[in-house]
């Protein structure tokens, strides 16, 4: 028989049979909807929760001055510790498993005056990088840069919703704005982005300007140095090597304030990297879960599947009988149910995964909450349910039609399939 004819004939059988071949499909196509929307689910948990961490920064570990715990070279415990100006270059040198240390300023509720509005707002001051590391694209202009930060000129960027507020929807690059008592120019207006965490409060809400014109306009009062900063920002060079980065940060300054390299407290670090692989240890219990789940769900499909393409060839036996008596041969018995299962594998698998693929989508066009990408299938894991929901229907087919296809033409004629 010609592949052609074989195949008009696979349809015709199958359509003569539509419960039976609706039921196979059926199973087949859910277990591929189940276990596709289960690790969709899975994965954009997964990928909402890293797009909020980088929202916040990169890789990002935030040092913030503390008080020593311990005592250390003659000096006593309790000792307040500001970290100063000068710091970040000279921890840098010996921090060689940091790829970024800088310093940051923030004055809150400093008084800011545009020709249109006025806000009191927080004002961050930093070094340029500061823009990679915590993730602040500009929309509009720049951000200021090295030649800004040595002159210390009055340069801001400002924050998405500080611009609404300033401007009212006017055009707000170029203009002047007065911080507190000093007039900035705008150089640069940050995009909108999502930020459901921080340490100082959200970035569209702020000003940012060169560290050095910070200090030099809104120097700090006593107790606190004049060159003292809130907190430094370090990112290491990779992922793994942060919690050196963080030791080296740690021997660097205890070495210059003179209190012990194992106090925390002298130390306290956000480290969100040690953040981000403690949530990614509960997706990927989660992950394993959905994936027990959906190992389930796909075992209940191929039972049901199984248990119908058994029934299905024990009711063909009779038929297979005939093929035999006008000289169907057994090769060709077998190919017959092979094809027949491989379409049914084919249409069902298919049809499984663009349904389950168009409720994803359907479900992506809503507004997804925080921490949450929406559904995010992913491709290897459909196949692979494919793939196996097609061995057991493979397995279930071929073994009996084997069978069938072995036993003496006239006994098969005689097998009743109720009996």
């Amino acid at each position: 028989m010609h592949l052609r004819d074989l195949i008009v004939d696979t349809f015709r059988i199958l359509w003569a049979h539509k419960l039976r071949t609706f039921l196979t499909m059926f199973g087949i196509g859910w277990g591929v909807v189940s276990i596709t929307l289960m690790v969709a689910a899975g994965e954009g948990l997964r990928v909402g929760q890293k797009q909020q961490t980088d929202n916040l920064g990169k890789d990002l570990m935030i040092v913030f001055s503390g008080r020593t715990s311990m005592q250390a070279g003659g000096a006593r415990a309790g000792r307040k510790v500001w970290w100063r100006a000068s710091d970040p270059e000279r921890v840098l040198k010996e921090a060689t498993d940091c790829q970024y240390l800088l310093p940051e300023l923030g004055r809150d509720g400093i008084p800011i005056r545009s020709n249109y509005n006025s806000a009191a707002l927080m004002v961050t001051g930093s070094w340029p990088p500061f823009q990679e590391i915590r993730s602040i694209k500009v929309g509009e202009g720049r951000f200021y840069n090295d030649g800004d930060l040595h002159a210390a000129r009055r340069v801001a960027v400002v924050g998405s919703d500080a611009a609404k507020q300033l401007f009212a929807g006017r055009q707000a690059l170029g203009e002047t704005i007065r911080v507190g008592d000093f007039p900035y120019t705008v150089v640069g207006v940050m995009e909108f982005k999502e930020q459901d965490s921080s340490y100082d409060g959200r970035d569209v809400n702020k000003i940012f300007v060169p560290v050095t014109a910070m200090m030099r306009d809104f120097p700090n009062k006593p107790p606190k140095p004049a060159d003292s900063l809130d907190q430094m920002l370090a990112t290491p060079k990779d992922v793994d090597s942060h919690e050196e980065c963080k030791m080296q940060i740690r021997r660097a300054l205890a070495r210059i304030y003179g209190f012990d390299p194992s106090d925390k407290e002298a130390v306290p670090v956000w480290d969100t990297v040690e953040n981000i692989k403690r949530f990614q240890t509960l997706t990927d219990g989660m992950k394993y879960f959905l994936g027990a789940v959906g190992v389930v769900t796909l075992f209940l499909g191929g039972i049901g599947v199984m248990n119908v393409m058994l029934v299905a060839v024990r009711e063909r036996t009779r038929e297979i009988g005939v093929r035999k008596a006008v000289g169907a041969t057994r090769g060709s018995i077998l190919m017959q149910f092979f094809v027949e299962t491989v379409l049914i594998v084919f249409f069902s698998g298919g049809a499984g995964m663009a349904f389950a693929y168009g409720v994803c989508a359907l479900v992506n066009r809503a507004k997804m909450p925080p921490f949450f990408a929406g559904l995010l299938p992913a491709p290897q894991y459909t196949l692979l349910s494919i793939a196996l929901l097609g061995v057991v229907a493979l397995g279930a087919a071929m073994y009996p039609a084997s069978r069938a296809a072995s036993i003496d033409p006239i006994e098969a004629l005689r097998f009743e399939a109720g009996g």
